[in-house]
C-alpha cells in the first residue's frame, strides 16, 4: 500500500512514505519502460520509448505523421527525440515534432552540424536520462562517422540505428571495414539478453544472404522459418537479442569455419572476411 505523507522524494506530485518492502515494489513500478515500434516510410522503424504517465522519447523519427498518430492514440506527450545518425530517413521528422511538442533533440555531438534542431550533443560513455531510466552512449561509426547507439542497460535494450541490423549491418558510407568491425564488436560485447532495436525491417533479406554464406547453420535455418512466419502475420521482427545475433548474423561471425570455407578465406583475418561479406552483401 502506498501512503500519502511527507517524504524527501516525490513523483508526479504525489508524496510518498514507503516501508522497505513497499519501496522495492515501487522501484519495480518506476522501472517500467515501454518500447513501441512505429513503421515509417517503407521499412523504417521509429520507436516510442516511454514511462506510462511520464517521460516519452521517439528514436529516429523519419517522418512526423506516424509518430504523432501513435502518440495521440496512446495519450502520450513527447518530451525527447533521440537520433542515432544524420541520414534523412532517421531525422526527417525532427523539426515538425519539435515544433509541435517542444521536445528536446538528442544526438551525437560529432554530428551537431548535420542533425536538424539538435539541443544536446553526447559523446562516447556519456549518459542520457529519460525519466527514471538511463541510456549510455556508444559511438559506433562506419555507416556514418557520427553514428551512436543508445544502450538502456537496466531495460536490456539497445537502439542501433543502421549499424547493426537483425542478421545484418549497415553499408559503409563513411567508414572502413575495420571501423565497422570495431563498432559491431562493441555492440556484441553487450549482455546476451540485450534486445536489439534497429532502424529498418531488413531481416528476411539479410537472412537470405546469411544462408548463402552459412547454409548449414541450424540456428539460422530455424530463425528464418520463425521470422518468415512473423512477417507473414504482418508483425515486426524486432527486437532480437544479442545472443541470437551472435548465432545467426554473419557479420558477427567472421570466425565461422563454414563462412570462411564458403568465401575461400580460411587463412584471412576477421576484418578481411568481414570486408568480403560486406562487398558481397552490397551486390546481393
Amino acid at each position: 500500500m502506498l501512503r500519502q505523507a511527507q517524504h524527501e522524494g516525490s513523483t508526479h506530485g504525489l508524496t510518498l512514505s514507503l516501508s522497505k518492502d513497499e519501496a522495492k515494489i515501487w522501484e519495480i513500478v518506476v522501472a517500467q519502460l515501454e518500447i513501441v515500434p512505429v513503421l515509417c516510410l517503407k521499412d523504417n522503424y521509429a520507436y516510442l520509448v516511454f514511462e506510462p504517465g511520464g517521460a516519452c522519447a521517439v528514436v529516429d523519427p523519419s517522418e512526423a505523421a506516424p509518430v504523432q498518430r501513435e502518440l495521440s492514440q496512446r495519450g502520450l506527450k513527447l518530451t525527447h527525440i533521440l537520433n542515432t545518425h544524420h541520414h534523412h530517413d532517421h531525422v526527417g521528422g525532427n523539426l515538425a515534432l519539435k515544433q509541435a511538442t517542444g521536445a528536446q533533440i538528442i544526438a551525437a555531438e560529432k554530428d551537431r552540424a548535420r542533425i536538424p534542431g539538435l539541443d544536446i550533443g553526447l559523446r562516447e560513455g556519456e549518459t542520457f536520462r529519460l525519466g527514471a531510466h538511463e541510456a549510455r552512449i556508444l559511438e559506433i561509426p562506419a555507416h556514418t562517422s557520427g553514428h551512436i547507439a543508445y544502450w538502456f542497460a537496466g531495460e536490456k535494450a539497445v537502439f542501433t540505428g543502421d549499424t547493426l541490423f537483425l542478421m545484418g549491418c549497415g553499408r559503409l558510407f563513411e567508414g572502413t571495414p575495420a571501423m565497422m568491425s570495431a563498432s559491431l564488436a562493441k555492440l556484441v560485447a553487450l549482455p546476451g539478453d540485450t534486445r536489439v532495436f534497429c532502424g529498418h525491417e531488413y531481416t528476411l533479406n539479410n537472412g537470405r544472404f546469411a544462408l548463402t554464406l552459412e547454409p548449414d547453420n541450424a540456428d539460422l535455418q530455424k530463425r528464418m522459418k520463425e521470422d518468415g512466419e512473423t512477417r507473414a502475420a504482418g508483425k515486426p521482427t524486432v527486437p532480437a537479442t544479442i545472443a541470437l545475433e551472435k548465432k545467426t548474423n554473419p557479420f558477427l561471425r567472421a570466425a565461422s569455419h563454414e563462412i570462411r570455407r564458403t568465401l575461400g578465406m580460411e587463412r584471412a583475418n576477421d576484418v578481411e572476411v568481414f570486408a568480403e561479406m560486406r562487398r558481397r552483401k552490397d551486390a546481393f
